[in-house]
């Protein structure tokens, strides 16, 4: 499992079972979860993240999209 990145206790990862679907990122924290489709930007499911929080790790994932894509892609051999 591939951590991106650690920012604020937040973990950015990925799980080696996700390569059949399409890029995405899972932040994890203290019980809270989101799955974030990267080439969208569009939040497959939010356990326990409120509003603001929730934007604020929008705007991490946009700012490393690229480079998680890249990744990703060289995780996957996509």
């Amino acid at each position: 499992m591939p951590t991106l990145l650690i920012w604020h206790g937040y973990r950015f990862r990925f799980y080696a079972s996700d390569g059949p679907e399409p890029p995405h990122v899972h932040i994890v924290k203290e019980g809270s979860t989101a799955k974030v489709w990267l080439r969208h930007l569009s939040v497959s499911y939010n356990r326990g993240y409120n509003e603001r929080e929730l934007r604020e790790l929008l705007a991490v994932v946009a700012e490393n999209r690229d480079d998680w894509i890249g990744t990703w892609n060289a995780f996957f051999g996509v």
